[in-house]
C-alpha cells in the first residue's frame, strides 16, 4: 500500500523523506511535498523520517484527510521531483500541528 503526504506537511516541508526514498517518488511544491503513488514501492522508510507525522499509509488516511490522496496524485504530475534533503522553511516548527492548513497550500 503506497503512502500519502497529508496536511501537516504544509508550511513544514521537511525533506528527510525525499532523501531516504529509494525510488525518488517525492515531488516538491512551494510549501508542500507529495508522493506519486505509482512510483512508491511501499518500502516504509519515509513515515519514520517525517518529523511532523505528515506521511501516512494510504489505507490509514483518516476520512477528514482523504482529499490529500487526490492532491498527491494531481500535484505529483505537475511538480518537479525532489530526491535529496533541503533545509526546511525557517518557521517550519511553528507550523507543526496547526490545523486547517489546506487553504495555505501553494500550487
Amino acid at each position: 500500500m503506497p503512502f500519502v503526504v497529508t496536511e501537516n506537511c504544509i508550511n513544514c516541508k521537511h525533506t528527510y523523506c525525499a532523501d531516504v526514498c529509494p525510488v525518488d517518488a517525492f515531488y516538491e511544491g512551494p510549501n508542500f511535498l507529495v508522493i506519486d503513488r505509482r512510483e512508491c514501492i511501499d518500502c516504509s522508510l519515509c513515515p519514520s523520517e517525517c518529523p511532523v507525522g505528515a506521511i501516512m499509509e494510504l489505507k490509514e488516511v483518516p476520512k477528514d484527510l482523504r482529499n490529500f490522496i487526490r492532491l498527491n496524485e494531481e500535484l505529483a504530475s505537475i511538480w518537479p521531483n525532489i530526491a535529496e534533503k533541503k533545509s526546511p522553511p525557517p518557521d517550519a516548527e511553528e507550523w507543526d500541528g496547526v490545523p486547517n492548513k489546506l487553504k495555505l497550500l501553494e500550487r
